[in-house]
């Protein structure tokens, strides 16, 4: 009888170093809250009861997520033949230990360090192996069926996409995994910014497939990223397809949102779904962007009405501050210098040779009007005249 008590104890422990990766099976995990005040979410949960909780933001999400830099990722972290650092093997012997042996819940404290020390790819497997044994602890010895806390989830994402384990950083975003993570969208901006650093339009896409699947609801800034993806791949029908699914959804689009989706549409020459994109953001916005505006400026100049871009940005720039009045005359500039050769090169070989012509001529046109009530002074024409495109 006690050779059978021994020999279930032993499967019982080595039961619980098994490690699990279907991530059809729901299995919860209670709430482990951050010990910075500064990372605290606002919980309606009571973690003895074992009641899920939910969380809101007390200021708003984008502030979350900012956008990140290209150099702000690891690109070597993820390497297939790196080993897991030292200060976070260390944890994870000590939360193993914690858990396995002794069967208590190691410190809050350890597994945020562990999250703050993931330096590479065999960090974050290690990471989400504690997770896993940190859930299934909870949901049978304490009988606590809630996940982490949002803010934890959204770290373990913000962390997987920094060592570029972006595979890992998925598993955050399904509803039901075995890790005890709440999904967010949140947790899908820090790998769509990812994507954005590294102008990765496939990832953005399984993301965005993965919020449709889990049911998470898209946000103004998702759509910022996801518009920003697609401008900077140049993929003008994926921003199509993005944008009706984001208006279906009712998302309230932002003022830099409808610069990129307006500018993205200008510069392929494109005055039908400009004009549909700016009436969509008047029912929205009253005023204009700096990008906005002028967007709606080449448009017209596109329709031969170089007077009336003139008037729309002696408009614009009437609701500028001092400060940014100079700007005008920078954005003029790009008008003059670069939009020309970058919208020839979107028009049909054949529609080139007019368009050309129109834009040499009323190019200018817009300038002197510009020049006759005191704007672009210090815009020059020479580089106009001499673009071999133009010719």
């Amino acid at each position: 009888m006690q050779v059978l008590s021994n020999a279930r104890n032993l499967a019982r422990v080595l039961g619980s170093r098994t490690i699990l990766f279907n991530s059809n099976q729901l299995y919860l995990s209670s709430l482990i809250q951050s010990p910075s005040s500064s990372l605290q979410c606002q919980l309606h949960s009571d973690a003895s009861s074992g009641i899920n909780g939910s969380c809101y933001y007390p200021m708003p999400l984008h502030s979350i997520y900012p956008m990140i830099s290209r150099t702000f990722f690891s690109t070597e972290a993820g390497t297939v033949n790196s080993n897991p650092t030292e200060a976070v093997k260390e944890l994870y012997d000590d939360m193993l230990q914690s858990v396995n042996v002794k069967r208590t819940m190691p410190p809050n404290a350890s597994l945020w360090s562990m999250i703050g020390n993931c330096k590479n790819r065999e960090d974050i497997k290690l990471l989400f192996n504690v997770l896993q044994n940190l859930r299934r602890l909870r949901l049978s010895n304490l009988r606590i069926h809630s996940n982490f806390n949002c803010n934890l989830c959204q770290q373990v994402a913000k962390t997987c996409a920094c060592v570029g384990a972006i595979d890992f950083g998925k598993k955050a975003l399904w509803l039901h995994n075995v890790y005890g993570l709440t999904p967010s969208v949140a947790s899908a901006h820090h790998l769509l910014s990812y994507a954005k650093a590294h102008n990765d339009a496939k990832l953005m896409v399984e993301v965005m497939r993965l919020l449709k699947r889990n049911n998470l609801p898209l946000q103004a800034g998702t759509a910022d990223i996801v518009f920003s993806i697609c401008y900077n791949t140049n993929d003008w029908e994926l921003i199509s397809k993005y944008s009706k699914r984001f208006m279906k959804a009712g998302v309230k689009l932002r003022q830099t949102t409808f610069g990129t989706w307006m500018e993205f549409a200008i510069r392929r020459g494109d005055t039908e779904s400009l004009e549909n994109i700016e009436k969509l953001r008047s029912e929205s916005m009253k005023q204009h962007s700096l990008t906005t505006g002028f967007a709606c400026a080449k448009g017209l100049l596109l329709e031969r009405k170089p007077e009336d871009a003139a008037a729309l940005i002696q408009a614009l720039n009437e609701t500028l501050s001092d400060g940014r009045k100079q700007s005008i005359t920078v954005e003029v500039e790009k008008l003059v210098n670069e939009w020309p050769s970058e919208v020839l090169k979107h028009q049909k070989e054949e529609d080139k040779k007019a368009l050309a012509a129109s834009l040499k001529s009323d190019i200018p046109t817009m300038v002197a009007s510009l020049l006759n009530i005191g704007l672009a002074r210090d815009v020059k024409l020479e580089d106009l005249t001499k673009n071999e495109i133009l010719s």
